[in-house]
């Protein structure tokens, strides 16, 4: 069999999903050398996730890609819900988040659609993904690794890189070569997912979530008027055939209480629900983002979004590494911080996917009963509808236990997610978030920076950035005058009460941070 050996690039990346390609894209911004490839011989048509995130349409927003999303996709204004087929509560989530993110809100965006605009800006980087080529194994090397790649005629060849990435889903190649393990397990349940055109009370361009005795539903909003995703339970008696069903197997009773008639499916699929998370996300050089490194129930609308959050924590931190901007033990802090908040997170929807779905008297109990109550009271509280927001959206998500993480200053401690100061809070009509599409390191002080820290950021190389002091950053917890270095991400590693710029100037030194080689 004929072999070749490829130039070499910085990062191989196998898996085309959500995950590779904002890896990828990142990466591609901050100049490095990248490769993407995708066993599949074309993007998907068709796909489960649909919500995007506060949390992602802000690293898109550092990308420049987050008026392009939220222009295609759907704001969702409420969320809904029945009970044995009563409405009890409805959610206002239009503006939930509103002071806390420039996206104060869920966005409805389906992957197949998500999938094609990130491939759009991939290819305007320069970088294209190539399918169908599947990845069979690789060696470490002393200075990277050799990775076996086969193309569709069956010819093999040999990609040399500095790093790989496996983002290439749950049943990952590259998971199984590292012995990462896979430990968890999966719902009884069968479950299924439609695309439908339908006429009802609940086609109404909000989501809807019933919970009835024994069955379970959500009614996603599409774009295109008179289209929605229903998400449900498969008849139990059907479930022993999973590979043969069709729209005629779903539970239709919780259907017909919310008064859906279905006049067209156009696309219909079943699946069980997993709970896993990898014993590992990184073996030397290779590492794992994404469904290769977690899976868990789609409650919340939280798995894509964790996966692009993998990616962009790993871009930045490789991107530092291959450029000689830092010392290569930043890259330990990958698995240290995303693997503690996947574990959380599955645990979490675990939890409520359990309460929503779970045969039994107790959960019926709290589904019928409890939840009809304690939702609309938790609607009413505004307190309660921020800690959802910031929950959902992943604007909460923190690595205070990371090793890049030091100090605190007003209400920030490190390893928060810099607060937004809402719009006008920064320099000519932006906002503070604004100097983040620099997508590097980072200092900013909300008020005057003294000499001496100006002094260290020429030094290290690292952009000062100052806001002139008001209200709104006060409100968001920051603190006048004090210095908060910024990592790439938008995360603050360092929050620094006293302006002491020798503090700044140890951490910069500590990390091996300085102008970027070359």
């Amino acid at each position: 069999m004929a072999r070749s050996t490829r130039k070499t690039v910085d990062v191989l990346i196998a898996g085309a999903g959500p995950t590779g390609l904002v890896l990828a894209l990142w990466l591609a911004r901050n100049g490095v050398r990248v490769r993407i490839v995708d066993k599949a011989a074309e993007p998907g048509t068709a796909s489960r996730a649909l919500a995007v995130q506060a949390r992602t349409l802000e690293f898109y927003r550092q990308l420049g890609i987050a008026d392009s999303v939220v222009a295609r996709g759907l704001q969702m204004e409420a969320v809904n819900f029945w009970v044995r087929g009563r409405k009890t509560a409805r959610l206002p989530v239009g503006e939930i988040g509103k002071g806390l993110s420039p996206f104060p809100y869920v966005l409805v965006f389906p992957q197949d659609q998500h999938e094609k605009l990130l491939i759009e800006h991939l290819e305007a980087a320069g970088v294209e993904v190539e399918r169908p080529v599947e990845f069979l194994g690789y060696e470490e090397t002393p200075s990277g690794v050799q990775a076996r790649l086969k193309r569709a005629n069956g010819r093999e060849e040999t990609c040399e890189a500095r790093y790989l990435c496996g983002c290439d889903g749950a049943h990952s190649v590259l998971r199984g070569l590292i012995r990462a393990g896979f430990p968890g397990g999966a719902y009884v349940q069968l479950f299924y997912v439609a695309d439908v055109v339908a006429k009802g009370p609940v086609m109404d361009g909000e989501l809807h979530v019933a919970l009835d005795d024994a069955d379970f539903l959500a009614v996603f909003p599409l774009k295109a008027d008179g289209t929605a995703r229903l998400i449900g339970a498969v008849r139990p008696e059907a479930g022993s055939r999973p590979d043969d069903l069709g729209w005629d197997d779903v539970s239709g009773g919780v259907i017909e209480r919310l008064g859906i008639e279905v006049e067209q499916v156009n696309w219909f699929s079943t699946y069980r629900v997993h709970h896993r998370v990898a014993g590992a996300f990184r073996r030397g050089r290779a590492f794992l983002l994404g469904d290769a490194a977690h899976i868990h129930s789609p409650a919340g609308g939280q798995g894509m979004n964790t996966g692009i959050g993998d990616a962009v924590n790993l871009a930045w931190k490789l991107a530092d590494v291959v450029r000689g901007r830092a010392d290569e033990r930043l890259l330990d802090t990958y698995e240290t911080e995303r693997i503690a908040f996947a574990r959380q997170l599955v645990a979490t929807t675990d939890q409520g996917f359990t309460l929503a779905t779970k045969p039994g008297l107790l959960a019926r109990e709290v589904r019928t009963e409890v939840a009809p109550r304690l939702i609309p009271a938790l609607a009413g509280s505004e307190r309660s509808r921020r800690f959802l927001y910031r929950t959902i959206s992943q604007t909460a998500i923190q690595y205070h236990k990371s090793p890049l993480s030091r100090g605190g200053a007003g209400r920030v401690v490190g390893g928060d997610r810099l607060p937004w100061g809402g719009e006008g809070s920064g320099a000519g009509g932006g906002d503070n978030f604004t100097p983040l599409a620099a997508m590097d390191w980072q200092v900013h002080v909300y008020g005057e920076a003294s000499q001496a820290v100006q002094e260290v950021c020429q030094a290290f190389g690292v952009a000062l950035r100052e806001f002139p002091w008001n209200d709104a950053f006060w409100r968001a917890g920051l603190m006048h005058d004090a210095v908060y270095l910024v990592r790439p991400d938008g995360h603050v590693a360092l929050a620094e009460p006293n302006a002491r710029a020798r503090v700044l100037e140890r951490y910069l030194e500590t990390w091996g941070i300085g102008p970027a080689a070359g």
